[in-house]
């Protein structure tokens, strides 16, 4: 495994994060789950991403159970405060004061830790005032609940107006994480170079597209079953890439991760370590070995020649526009 800093903060990530998104808590068994997180931590795995929403809060009391026992120190535990949680009361959603600050104490509580590492806004809130957004992270960072702040699917201009108050309360903000895959590049024109100037990292979840990347899915051929297809949450995502063209470009890959001696989930996690402002690609599993072969993309170097034939396969398929970042 190998590490990079987390934007111009002296905070160091795994390569490859692993995240527990759709798995824990709802797809995968506790016991299957823990299998997963162990064997994460065997590969060198030292990040762990999750969220108070992950399967209603159980995502994090999972993870809090697999990790425990582990030195808290060789880790990084990031999690997330936005989305609805608990009974669905006026408070028990967005990034208003009340509701970060009682949502910080409910995932330490479920993750077994005094703090995470970064404590990340899930989505921006255009219904709270962003003052009010970063003082509430700025007193949780001062309590020592949080080391340090990050956002996901945020725009350019939300990240340099959360950038601004941050420097001005003295409050570490220094990743957002985004989709990010070779068929999704949304972050590209916009989000990257806007990141780079205010001394943030993209900690990117996604990378094999749902899976899509791997080239299980095929074309003309029914999902098969227990895929992140056939999840309530996790087709959302994925169906507007169940196209056979897309899926018959995908199948044309294979040839290019041979010749750099990949699977083609490697070579679509190695893909998106080679954008320089990625510290961490999130991968997601529901047996060992998946891990186990995700992590092998790590420290691989894709040479310019390897990068044109992607693109010149994936044409047409390929998404840019910064409008596309996720927002509710």
């Amino acid at each position: 495994m190998e590490f990079r800093r987390l934007g111009r903060s002296g905070l160091s990530v795994s390569e490859i994060s692993y995240g527990n998104w759709i798995t824990h808590g709802s797809q995968v068994e506790q016991d299957q789950a823990v299998k997963c997180v162990h064997a994460a931590l065997d590969a060198g795995i030292s990040t762990f991403d999750t969220a108070d929403v992950y399967a209603n809060t159980k995502a994090e009391s999972v993870l809090g159970q697999a990790l425990k026992g582990q030195r808290r120190e060789s880790l990084e535990i990031l999690t997330k405060v936005f989305w609805p949680t608990g009974p669905g009361g006026p408070n028990d959603r967005g990034l208003g004061r009340k509701h970060i600050l009682e949502s910080i104490n409910g995932s330490l509580g479920r993750l077994g830790t005094d703090y995470v590492d970064v404590y990340q806004a899930h989505r921006f809130d255009r219904t709270v005032p962003l003052e009010e957004t970063f003082l509430a992270f700025a007193d949780i960072v001062r309590q020592g609940k949080a080391l340090y702040i990050g956002v996901s699917e945020w725009t350019a201009d939300q990240i340099t107006r959360g950038a601004a108050i941050a420097r001005e309360l003295k409050v570490p903000f220094i990743s957002n994480q985004p989709q990010y895959n070779m068929l999704h590049r949304v972050i590209e024109p916009q989000i990257v170079p806007t990141s780079e100037r205010e001394g943030i990292s993209q900690i990117v979840f996604s990378p094999i597209a749902q899976g899509v990347l791997t080239g299980k899915y095929l074309p003309g051929q029914p999902v098969p079953e227990g895929s992140r297809a056939t999840d309530a949450s996790g087709k959302n995502f994925i169906s507007r890439l169940l196209l056979d063209e897309v899926l018959e470009k995908v199948q044309l890959l294979k040839p290019i991760a041979a010749e750099v001696d990949l699977s083609l989930a490697q070579l679509a996690v190695a893909w998106v370590l080679q954008n320089p402002n990625v510290a961490s690609a999130i991968i997601g599993a529901s047996r060992p070995e998946q891990v186990v072969e995700n992590v092998k993309a790590a420290g691989v170097k894709l040479e310019p020649a390897i990068l044109e034939q992607i693109d010149k396969v994936l044409d047409g398929h390929i998404h840019t526009d910064p409008m596309l970042t996720q927002s509710p």
